[in-house]
C-alpha cells in the first residue's frame, strides 16, 4: 500500500476497472461518469455512496471535484481495428472525448493521468493520432510514458489482451524518471482452466447446431490425419475447395462475365449468372470485392494453399462438403492456432466462433474479450452441474460464464446486480468486453505511485 491516499475520479468508467485497482491499493474515488444508464445502475451496487454522473461532456469540469488522479478508459470505437478507424474524425464525435478529457485536467491539474486504449491507438493513422494525444498532454506540462500490455503477460490473468497504456505525471510534482512500467514474464504460462467454475449455474449452453458444426469440423481433422495430412497452418476456407475461377492477375469484380462463366466458384459449384453481379454472387464472399484489381499478396497465398489442399484430399473431402453446404460463411472457415504438436482434437481447445471463422486455441488464455456477444469463447470440456440438465442432454460443453469473464478482467469482487437491478446477461459480456483490466492497472500504479 503506498504511504499517501490519493483521490481519484473514473471517467467513461464502465464496470469499474479502474475503480477496483485503485480502491484496492488504498485510495479514494471521489467522482465517477458513465453514458448509459444499466451500467450507472450497477456502478452503485458495486461502489455505494460514489457520486456517478451520465454525459461527461455536459458536465462543467470545474463541478468535478478536485482529485489527485483521473483516470479514463476513453471511448476506443474509433481508433479499433474493428470499427472504421477514424480516430479525432469520428462523425459521433467519440474521438473528441478524449478534448473533454483536456478541459478537465485544464481545471484540476491532477498529480497523475491513467489512459487505457486498444493497442491500435498508437499505429492509428501512421502514428498521427497517438502523436496528438502525447503533444496535448505535454502542452498541459505533463510528462507522459506509454507500452502496450496484456494480462496473460503477468501469469496471474490467463487473458490476451493487447491494450494502450498511457502514464502521464504532472512535472509540478517531478517527471517519471524513475517510473518503469512492469515487465512481461516471458517464462510464465497461462492456464484457462484456473478461472473456470464448473459448478457455475449461469452459463449459457451450446445449440445443437453448434455442436453439430464443430462435430463437422472435428471429423474435417480426423480425416486430414488419416489421410497423412497434418492440421493446416492456414486459414481454412472451405468454399475454395473445388473452385477454379481465376484470380491471380485480375480480381473476379474486373473480369469480363465471360470470363466467369462456366467456371466453379464457392464450395466448386459452376458459375452459371446471367450477368456479371450473379456471377460475382456465386463466388465466395471474400472474392466479390471491388476495392482493388488485384487481390493482396495474403489472400492470393490462401486461396492457393486451399486449392492445394483440396487437390491432395479430393477423395474425402467432396463428400465432407455435402455436409457443408448449408452452414453460413463463417463456418465454413476454420483456423487452427494449436500448432502441429497439439493433440488433434476439438474438445480440450478453447473455441472462438468470429467473423474470420471458427477459431481453435490451446486452452492456455483465452481471447480478449471483446463486444460481440457471439464471440464469447466456448469450452468444450467443462463438465455442466447435473442439477442444470434435462435428461438426454450433453453434460459438458458451454461459453465461458460472465463470472468467469470477469475474473479474466481482475474483477473478482464484481456484482452483477442486487435485489432491486439485475444486469442482462448480453449486456454483462458486452460490458466485460469493454472494460477495463484491473490486474494490469494495479501492476501499473504500483510503479507509478510510490509515495
Amino acid at each position: 500500500m503506498p504511504k499517501k491516499k490519493y483521490t481519484f475520479i473514473d471517467l467513461f468508467a464502465g464496470l469499474g476497472g479502474f475503480h477496483f485497482a485503485l480502491s484496492e491499493l488504498g485510495h479514494e474515488c471521489v467522482f465517477a461518469s458513465e453514458l448509459r444508464d444499466d451500467l450507472r445502475k450497477l456502478y452503485n451496487i458495486n461502489f455505494p455512496g460514489t457520486r456517478i454522473e451520465g454525459d461527461i461532456t455536459k458536465i462543467a469540469p470545474k463541478d468535478i471535484p478536485h482529485h489527485d488522479i483521473l483516470c479514463a478508459g476513453f471511448p476506443c470505437q474509433p481508433f479499433s481495428q474493428a470499427g472504421k478507424r477514424q480516430g479525432f474524425n469520428d462523425e459521433k464525435d467519440r474521438g473528441n472525448l478524449f478534448y473533454r478529457i483536456c478541459d478537465i485536467i485544464d481545471e484540476h491539474h491532477p498529480k497523475y493521468v491513467l489512459l487505457e486504449n486498444v493497442s491500435n491507438l498508437k499505429g492509428h493513422d501512421n502514428g498521427n493520432t497517438w502523436a496528438t494525444i502525447k503533444r496535448m498532454l505535454e502542452e498541459r506540462n505533463y510528462d507522459v510514458q506509454e507500452q502496450i500490455l496484456s494480462p496473460h503477460q503477468f501469469g496471474t490473468i490467463p487473458q490476451h489482451r493487447r491494450r494502450i497504456y498511457i502514464v502521464c505525471k504532472n512535472r509540478e510534482y517531478g517527471d517519471l524518471s524513475y517510473f518503469k512500467f512492469p515487465e512481461p514474464n516471458k517464462r510464465i504460462t497461462c492456464d484457462i482452466k484456473k478461472i473456470i467454475v464448473e459448478s457455475d449455474p449461469d452459463y449459457i449452453p451450446l445449440k445443437k447446431d453448434t455442436r453439430e458444426q464443430l462435430d463437422l469440423w472435428q471429423e474435417f481433422i480426423d480425416n486430414t490425419i488419416a489421410n497423412g495430412q497434418k492440421i493446416p497452418r492456414f486459414p481454412i476456407w472451405a468454399m475454395e475447395f473445388g473452385a477454379n475461377y481465376d484470380f491471380k492477375e485480375i480480381a473476379p469484380a474486373y473480369q469480363d462475365v465471360t470470363e466467369l462463366q462456366g467456371k466453379r466458384g464457392h464450395l466448386g459449384c459452376k458459375i452459371d449468372g446471367a450477368t456479371k453481379e450473379e456471377c460475382l454472387a456465386q463466388l465466395p464472399v471474400y472474392a466479390r470485392t471491388d476495392k482493388s484489381k488485384v487481390f493482396p499478396i495474403w489472400k492470393i497465398r490462401y486461396i492457393e494453399q486451399n486449392r492445394e489442399f483440396y487437390k491432395k484430399n479430393k477423395k474425402w473431402l467432396d463428400g465432407w462438403i455435402k455436409k457443408i453446404k448449408h452452414l453460413e460463411n463463417s463456418h465454413i472457415k476454420f483456423e487452427w492456432n494449436c500448432g502441429n504438436d497439439a493433440t488433434p482434437t476439438i474438445e480440450d481447445k478453447i473455441i472462438q466462433f468470429r467473423a474470420s471463422g471458427i477459431r481453435v486455441k490451446l486452452p492456455t488464455f483465452s481471447p480478449a474479450l471483446n463486444l460481440v456477444g457471439t464471440q464469447i469463447p466456448i469450452l468444450p470440456w467443462v463438465k455442466l452441474p447435473k442439477e442444470t440438465l434435462k435428461p438426454g442432454e450433453p453434460d459438458k460443453g458451454r461459453y465461458l460464464t460472465r463470472w468467469e469473464a470477469a475474473k479474466l478482467q481482475g474483477m473478482k469482487n464484481l456484482k452483477f446486480g442486487d435485489d432491486k437491478f439485475e444486469l442482462t446477461l448480453t449486456r454483462s459480456y458486452e460490458a466485460l468486453g469493454n472494460a477495463i483490466n484491473v490486474t494490469v492497472v494495479k501492476h501499473i500504479a504500483k510503479n507509478l505511485i510510490t509515495e
